[in-house]
């Protein structure tokens, strides 16, 4: 009986798409909508995938499981896109130059994407490059500042001055100190993400106790042992914390530097549409910078749960 009720369940975001798409076929369109029928096709997409993910629901009792968990939530997704088309593309209710259809939406996804994915692997370049140099120097101050007395002794002081104000606060300088935005906007991504990978790592080396390392020292542990065998590992979910938080800022400040003087990128993209009055692409790419982030998220607490094992589910995403 269970089994029963999950599979209707699974059922309903096809019911609901097929009735959007019965809607979108049989109520004429009005001035704000794109000549090709995009959201025809999407709805399209979206009725055959629901089906067959609720298909295989009665041969899978985990994906049955799933798709009954989550079928409230796309029900709720497809009634929002299909009030937005009504409003949008059907009767015309909202103002066309700040709300465009979903059709046009999807129509510049298509049709713009050679601009797009160039913008996109723009800002990866970007993203990648700021991003591991910032942890790489951020891991490295953390793992000096955690066993040294020397280096806390420099550097703690440097990271409570520099760390805490914003990355995108030292953009008027660095534009001056670096030759081209692409090195200046790699910088800002590092430094991003430099300061809460410092702190974390250097505060979960400082909290592990102290009878590990007296272990490992009457075992003919060397300093090299003591720091990668014993006080990374230990200090791993705090390294995690700390790059998690450093991801998020590198992202905030790939899209602050790509809206000042880049040339491409997914950030100078959306500015750049803003200006010129063109809300279909600004949303267009809004939603694939929510799409990478989020995938690029994602990843991250993969490579987590399989690092920290015994962690696995502990946070979330």
């Amino acid at each position: 009986m269970k089994g029963k009720v999950q599979i209707l369940k699974s059922l309903l975001p096809f019911g609901f798409s097929a009735i959007s798409l019965i809607l979108e076929l049989a109520l004429p369109n009005g001035r704000n909508s794109s000549e090709v029928p995009y959201f025809v096709y999407f709805l399209c997409f979206l009725c055959a995938f629901t089906l067959i993910m609720s298909v295989i629901g009665i041969f899978s009792k985990k994906i049955r499981e799933v798709q009954a968990y989550k079928s409230y939530f796309r029900c709720g997704v497809i009634v929002l896109l299909t009030l937005l088309n009504l409003l949008t593309a059907k009767f015309n209710v909202l103002p066309m130059i700040f709300f465009p259809a979903p059709s046009r939406i999807i129509s510049v996804m298509v049709e713009d994407s050679d601009l797009i994915i160039k913008c996109i692997f723009y800002s990866a370049k970007l993203l990648f490059t700021g991003f591991f140099g910032g942890a790489l120097v951020g891991l490295a101050a953390g793992i000096a500042i955690g066993f040294s007395k020397t280096a806390a002794y420099w550097l703690s002081p440097l990271q409570r001055f520099l760390g805490p104000i914003p990355s995108t606060a030292w953009i008027p300088i660095v534009l001056i100190v670096f030759p081209d935005t692409v090195s200046a906007s790699s910088f800002l991504i590092g430094l991003a993400v430099w300061f809460p990978t410092t702190l974390m790592t250097s505060s979960g080396i400082n909290n592990i106790s102290k009878s590990y390392f007296e272990v490992s020292e009457t075992l003919g542990a060397n300093t090299f042992d003591k720091i990668f065998k014993i006080g990374v590992p230990a200090a791993m979910p705090n390294i995690f914390i700390g790059i998690f938080n450093g991801a998020c800022s590198a992202f905030i400040t790939l899209m602050t530097a790509e809206m000042i003087g880049a040339k491409y990128g997914i950030g100078w993209y959306v500015n750049w549409q803003k200006e010129m009055m063109s809300y279909a692409n600004v949303y267009a790419g809004l939603i694939i910078i929510a799409l990478i982030f989020s995938v690029l998220i994602t990843l991250l607490f993969k490579i987590k749960d399989k690092v920290l094992v015994w962690q696995k589910g502990v946070i979330k995403w």
